[in-house]
């Protein structure tokens, strides 16, 4: 079972879109249209698995984004990268 759900998740992630506006615009749409209720509940699960492979892409191409920052910024000091915390005082 596992390895089907596998087989499943890398084939809902072969024609995702590599850039990131793009698959962030297509995840927009996406949850715009199932909130409209535009899909049959079969579809709905469809695009619902889609939207998931279009996060997952999201995510990566945000952390390899985020290792280049770190890499740039580092100038080879193996710094390590912390969690970003607003500042309270910005009112």
């Amino acid at each position: 079972m596992a390895k089907a759900k596998q087989d499943r998740r890398q084939a809902d992630d072969a024609d995702v879109p590599v850039e990131f506006e793009t698959a962030m615009g297509e995840l927009e749409t996406l949850v715009e249209k199932l909130e409209h209720g535009e899909f049959t509940l079969e579809e709905s699960i469809k695009q619902y698995e889609r939207g998931m492979a279009l996060t997952r892409a999201c995510e990566k191409a945000l952390r390899d984004a985020e290792q280049k920052v770190l890499a740039l910024a580092s100038d080879g000091k193996n710094e390590v990268l912390e969690d970003f915390t607003p500042d309270d005082d910005e009112d």
